[in-house]
């Protein structure tokens, strides 16, 4: 008799994922012959369903694989009694034979609200135990839930068609950009929690999650039910297909900026107001934000509504002023050429 199908379909995903990071790595050219190094794959848990059911199929499909398992634990200090719940998750991880296991503690600042303040520290923390413990990747419990909500945080925001995107199953940061895998974004939340339930695995549920001063916790619990009880079920299916469709539009339009970039600039690189003009739309404004990161904006603060501004440099041009950017970052229109540089 085979597992329950809540496992069987969890581990599925996994074992997919795991592929698809050995054949990221495959065996050194140079020497074809020469056994490599087992791969070591972390998970990041918080001891929630998600990252349990992640943790326990990350235990039992990678020494199939040949690949090394450890999990991390992120503190992020904002209850009483974390850093007790953050020992316990260390020590399940370590019943389901996953090694190494961290728990690293964060502080979390406030720049861009306490959402995205414990996101950027958590991630942080990762990076930092991926790169102490040389980990070919880090495996994220995100599902298909999870993604439907931060399509619609997207929406909300208007920040255009990247935020439409949700997450990306396969992401990272410079110098890393496969390192985070979400093997669950096509399985539902409750999948997850069933296959905890069958296998005896002890659940945390972070009071954040029902807490109605986070803007995510009222979505999830106010904002999706209140759209399926208008529009019927499926819209999570629906939401998560959008993200999908926004990703490939939004991937294809980058390829088209990055190519275009080179042909805005004069030889001392700066922006041509009126090659920038003949570009379309989406194009010319990918090309301005990429220039906004690079002076320093962070791309976290940088929302549609400053680019837009940037935008009106190139297309509605009556002689305005130097226009502020977050980060100290300025963007002015001088004789012709648009300059985006630290004020």
């Amino acid at each position: 008799m085979g597992p329950h199908p809540a496992v069987a379909a969890i581990r599925l995903a996994v074992r997919r994922v795991l592929h698809d990071i050995l054949n990221d790595h495959p065996a050194s050219e140079a020497n074809p012959h020469e056994r490599p190094a087992p791969p070591l794959v972390l998970v990041a848990c918080s001891g929630g369903a998600d990252s349990m059911a992640l943790a326990s199929a990350l235990a039992f499909e990678a020494p199939r694989l040949g690949v090394r398992a450890g999990g991390v634990t992120v503190d992020h200090g904002l209850q009483p009694g974390s850093d007790v719940r953050a020992a316990e998750v260390v020590l399940r991880l370590r019943e389901l034979g996953l090694d190494p296991v961290d728990s690293t503690a964060v502080a979390v600042g406030r720049e861009g609200g306490p959402e995205a303040a414990a996101r950027d520290a958590r991630y942080a923390a990762l990076d930092a135990a991926a790169e102490a413990h040389g980990a070919t990747a880090v495996l994220l419990g995100h599902t298909r839930d999870d993604q439907a909500e931060t399509v619609l945080l997207g929406l909300a925001r208007g920040s255009g068609i990247r935020s439409l995107s949700g997450m990306a199953a396969v992401s990272g940061r410079p110098g890393a950009a496969r390192r985070y895998r979400r093997p669950f974004l096509h399985l539902d939340r409750q999948t997850a929690r069933k296959a905890c339930m069958v296998q005896s695995l002890p659940v945390w549920d972070d009071p954040h999650n029902a807490d109605p001063a986070y803007t995510r916790s009222r979505l999830r619990h106010e904002g999706l039910p209140a759209l399926e009880k208008a529009l019927g079920k499926g819209v999570v299916e629906a939401l998560a297909r959008t993200a999908q469709l926004s990703r490939d539009d939004a991937d294809a339009l980058d390829a088209w900026a990055g190519q275009a970039e080179s042909s805005v600039r004069d030889a001392a690189g700066l922006l041509e107001c009126a090659k920038l003009y003949a570009l379309p739309p989406a194009v010319r404004r990918r090309i301005l934000r990429r220039a906004a990161i690079e002076a320093g904006a962070p791309a976290g603060s940088l929302f549609a509504r400053h680019i837009e501004e940037v935008d009106r440099l190139i297309t509605g041009w009556r002689g305005q002023g130097v226009i502020n950017l977050p980060g100290k970052v300025v963007a002015q229109r001088q004789g012709g050429r648009l300059v985006i540089r630290q004020g």
